[in-house]
């Protein structure tokens, strides 16, 4: 039914009856969109917008699939609910399918409604597994909102609820970042040295049970490690009997040129997390996947997890749907090549502006830094900036891109560009070239 509300009412309610997430609610004018289809959204004034995030790097197969909405329908019509308790056939046959496109050895799975549950399933898991408590996760890092996720998160979104993010057994270590080294090494000759200073933080702290990472950090900053680094890590958890859990949320599904980050370096996890990419967010899904080896122990052990939307049938038939039309549109070969593509693109422009500090990425997954100085690595804005709620440049380049009809993701003194696997290259030079004219705004804040 049609609303009989103005794009400006619909706005404006929105803004006084709900929050905005991860932001000051003052000053916030939320973008009224009416339609979305393939790479573009549409506002209510019929404006369309290159959605160059793939909104929060999630809608990997473009708006409005229709197989995939076909799947939601019909499931819908079959069976819109049942408790998790009961089999279903979506459950069973995207189960299936799940063997066939996950790591290796990942074939025991819990269902959830997002990354964030599906991180608190891991730690859960991997507590109940080792019978041990500690899971350490790395500095630059985001795995979820809620108490036990934002506690295990890196990032400065850990620090509004601090001390009470504190004391869940969670433990801290340098990120891999060739970039800018947070233990101020230089790759190739450090020999993974970040990867040994987990070992040694093992060594040091009782108790771990399992090391947490993001395979390829997403917003972050789309921080790609070495090719030595989770060969490295895997024997250091399998020397010191410490689970290894991959956060494949935002990095999975295609996303770097790989069914999942974790495959470029042929390394199995014990527990992977992912969601987003699953149903091209079409529904609210996330995954568990654990090996045989963690579901063997819990045949004779209390499974103490569950809740509600485990294994919504509603949710299950779009992830069926997403699986096929991934492999029916070649979308992780597709990635592959369009993000050497769109990589050349974005280094080109480094030349061009003085406010580049870095560009790096994997498949149509890339980030793009912007600094100060480009020899100190100095960035134009600080976590402390974003966190004082003070404008930050990345903010003014993305609005500045929107103006021109091109919406991209802005977090702290980075923009992260992860386009809808089923781009075009013209819509690439589209995206690119709006970013290049956008940047002006940054190279003006270069000292």
């Amino acid at each position: 039914m049609p609303t009989s509300l103005t794009s400006e009412e619909v706005s404006a309610l929105t803004r006084k009856l709900n929050y905005g997430t991860w932001r000051f609610q003052k000053g916030w004018n939320p973008l009224h969109v009416a339609d979305a289809e393939g790479c573009y959204f549409v506002d209510a004034n019929g404006k369309r917008y290159l959605d160059f995030s793939a909104q929060l790097m999630c809608v990997n197969l473009g708006h409005k699939n229709p197989a995939v909405i076909r799947a939601i329908e019909e499931q819908a019509r079959k069976l819109p609910y049942i408790a998790p308790g009961y089999a279903t056939d979506a459950r069973a046959e995207l189960s299936q399918l799940l063997l066939e496109v996950l790591p290796r050895g990942l074939e025991k799975f819990f269902f959830t409604t997002s990354g964030t549950e599906a991180n608190e399933a891991a730690f859960k898991i991997a507590r109940m597994f080792t019978g041990k408590s500690k899971i350490l996760a790395r500095y630059r890092s985001f795995h979820g909102s809620t108490t036990g996720s934002i506690s295990a998160t890196g990032g400065l979104r850990r620090w509004p609820i601090e001390p009470a993010g504190k004391g869940h057994g969670f433990i801290f270590g340098p990120e891999v970042n060739c970039y800018k080294c947070p233990i101020r090494h230089t790759y190739p000759g450090c020999d993974i040295a970040c990867a040994d200073y987990l070992e040694h933080m093992i060594e040091n702290e009782s108790d771990v049970a399992a090391v947490l990472v993001e395979s390829v950090v997403g917003t972050n900053g789309v921080l790609v490690p070495p090719p030595e680094y989770f060969p490295r890590l895997r024997r250091i958890c399998d020397r010191h009997n410490v689970l290894l859990i991959a956060d494949e949320v935002m990095s999975g599904w295609g996303r770097t040129g790989k069914w999942f980050a974790i495959d470029h370096w042929n390394v199995q996890p014990d527990i992977l997390v992912t969601a987003k990419g699953i149903t091209s967010a079409y529904v609210p899904l996330g995954l568990c996947a654990t090996t045989t080896r963690i579901a063997d122990y819990f045949e004779d052990h209390l499974f103490a997890h569950g809740h509600t939307y485990e294994a919504h049938p509603l949710t299950l038939a779009p992830a069926i749907a997403t699986i096929h039309e991934m492999r029916r549109l070649n979308l992780v070969e597709r990635s592959r090549e369009l993000g050497e593509y769109l990589g050349e693109k974005l280094r080109a422009l480094v030349d061009k502006h003085p406010s580049i500090g870095d560009v790096r990425g994997l498949g149509l997954f890339w980030a793009v830094d912007l600094v100060k100085n480009r020899a100190t690595k100095q960035p134009l804005n600080t976590k402390q900036d974003k966190i004082e709620g003070k404008p930050t440049i990345v903010d003014k380049v993305a609005a500045e891109m929107v103006k021109n009809g091109v919406a991209i993701n802005p977090w702290v003194s980075h923009l992260v560009i992860a386009p809808p696997l089923i781009i075009e290259k013209s819509e690439i030079d589209f995206g690119v070239n709006a970013l290049d004219q956008a940047l002006a705004i940054a190279d003006q804040a270069v000292e």
